[in-house]
């Protein structure tokens, strides 16, 4: 993934697909706090790209995602490209916590999705 392999074992993703909502986000907040485990630094990457549908209900685990991998010394980092997510970061003012990243790779190296295009353009 990336050029940084004595890091490999503190990385956790965590994929979701289809709806994120109340009926779903127990169960996301259940696979959030198990790529958790351990202890050390912790590196997180949440993959939304198969997100069809969000709403804040994800909010309160992300946030306590965030917060437990800061501790840590490390991130958590949020990888989407569909509207939906956007829209609940941006209408909670969580959008500079959660900035968006375009792939695993582009958040793996902190490069966000507006970077990452200002950086091909050139």
């Amino acid at each position: 993934m990336g050029p940084h392999p004595d890091l490999f074992d503190e990385l956790r993703v965590v994929r979701a697909g289809g709806e994120l909502d109340l009926t779903t986000a127990p169960a996301f907040a259940r696979e959030l706090k198990a790529a958790r485990h351990g202890t050390g630094r912790l590196y997180v990457i949440v993959d939304l790209l198969g997100v069809t549908f969000m709403d804040g209900s994800v909010l309160d685990p992300l946030c306590a995602a965030w917060e437990e991998c800061r501790e840590r010394l490390g991130w958590l980092r949020v990888v989407h490209v569909r509207p939906g997510p956007a829209l609940v970061f941006r209408a909670s003012g969580l959008q500079e916590r959660f900035p968006r990243y375009a792939s695993a790779r582009d958040a793996w190296r902190g490069v966000p999705a507006d970077r990452a295009v200002e950086r091909r353009a050139t």
